[in-house]
């Protein structure tokens, strides 16, 4: 969907509805940000398909000045379908607040919270920003699970969930009270039905596509000659295998503007760990440097993977070598020019292991503010996503570029800080 307008999908008490929204954008000198509506109400529909017809028949409400209304009134009926990141569950709140505050739960009330602010705002409901100017301790939350560590934590997780099981009820009830949903023309529903039931079908059939690709590759490459070494599935295995993947540690190559770095980093099920400690990354301006500190004992965060102590004994026996594969060569210059100049001056790779790299490093340090910032409903998330995954029914970003540009520079100094040079 065009980047500056997001499906989404709000929790209420009747249940689980779609709508539009358009985060801050500009228009001369004046800020706007809205929701689709009409005057006091919000619109928002129990199918995607409902949602789908009314954008494509219908102009009277408050996105049809939007600049990019008319690209978002051509789009496909699954492009309406509202990513996981866009659904937030308002009506389960003081749910999430019962839980103890770990990293996912904190985020997600975090999340919903900023939500139910913002309809607030965008829907002039005084109640429910009344609720957040008499709870600051809501703020909180920003801080990420720190903020609720230890004895002092504990108090303040106890405040979110009074202040919540307080005036969350009040909160509901305004939202619930401006929802409409606008009658829809049947046959335009029932068009935009057989569009979604057509992209899913597609999808399903690509899948077995690529299932019986895989088979026929599986076949053929079983009848190989097994005598011939060059074929044996098994000798083929252990040339790929080096030592580092063998203990699923990775040596990583870091190109600053002002420095190059070397450093270790490994996955522990979807969670990125570095060499490090308390979300600073021991970086080392050779690979003999760092695999002469790998030698010895340190404090730090790689010591309690499992096989870490194979690393060190390699280092210790002055056999390891640090040898870093393509794809985990990370080249930050350059980065801020090119995205100044627009999309198509991007190298989309250079990119993609940069987001990755900054995505890593600060899930590593437990910080949110990157995923944040670089989240499709923000001009900068938008315009990475676009450079990313190109498609010709997406809103292009608008030139100038600099307000992204110098966001990716922000990204890239506050990851730059969380590097700590080490001999």
């Amino acid at each position: 969907m065009a980047g500056d307008i997001v499906p989404i999908q709000l929790g209420l008490t009747d249940g689980d509805l779609v709508t539009l929204w358009a985060p801050k954008w500009r228009e001369g000198d004046d800020e706007w940000e809205a929701f689709l509506g009409n005057e006091e109400s919000l619109y928002a529909f129990e199918t995607v398909a409902e949602l789908a017809a009314f954008v494509r028949n219908n102009s009277a409400h408050d996105l049809a000045e939007h600049p990019s209304w008319a690209t978002v009134s051509a789009l496909a009926a699954a492009e309406f379908e509202p990513d996981e990141a866009q659904s937030y569950d308002l009506v389960g709140v003081p749910e999430l607040a019962a839980e103890d505050p770990d990293a996912d739960t904190v985020a997600e009330l975090e999340r919903c919270l900023d939500m139910a602010h913002t309809l607030g705002d965008a829907c002039e409901l005084d109640v429910v920003t009344k609720f957040f100017g008499a709870n600051p301790i809501l703020g909180a939350l920003a801080a990420g699970p720190s903020a609720f560590a230890g004895r002092e934590g504990e108090e303040y997780w106890s405040r979110v969930g009074t202040a919540l099981a307080t005036g969350w009820d009040d909160v509901l009830d305004a939202l619930d009270a401006v929802i409409a949903t606008p009658s829809v023309d049947a046959t335009a529903v029932a068009e935009a039905e057989a569009e979604l039931l057509a992209a899913e079908e597609n999808t399903v059939d690509a899948d077995d596509a690529a299932g019986d690709d895989e088979t026929d590759e599986d076949l053929e490459f079983m009848t190989l000659d097994l005598d011939d070494d060059t074929t044996d599935p098994i000798a083929l295995a252990a040339e790929e295998e080096t030592f580092w993947t063998s203990v699923g540690i990775d040596p990583i190559k870091i190109i600053t503007a002002g420095e190059t770095y070397y450093t270790l980093r490994c996955y522990l099920g979807d969670d990125p760990v570095f060499l490090g400690r308390a979300g600073r990354i021991f970086v080392f301006t050779s690979e003999r440097t760092l695999a002469r500190y790998l030698a010895d004992n340190h404090d730090h965060d790689l010591a309690r993977v499992s096989t870490y102590g194979e690393v060190q004994t390699a280092a210790v026996d002055g056999v390891l070598e640090v040898e870093v594969t393509e794809d985990n060569i990370y080249v930050l210059p350059g980065l801020v020019d090119d995205l100044a100049a627009g999309p198509s001056s991007v190298d989309a790779d250079q990119l993609d292991l940069a987001v990755e790299l900054l995505t890593d490093a600060a899930a590593y340090a437990e910080d949110e503010s990157t995923e944040a910032a670089l989240a499709a409903s923000t001009p900068l998330g938008w315009y990475v996503s676009y450079t990313l995954n190109p498609d010709p029914t997406r809103l292009a970003p608008s030139p100038p570029y600099a307000a992204e540009a110098e966001s990716w520079r922000a990204l890239e100094r506050e990851f730059e800080g969380r590097l700590r040079p080490t001999e």
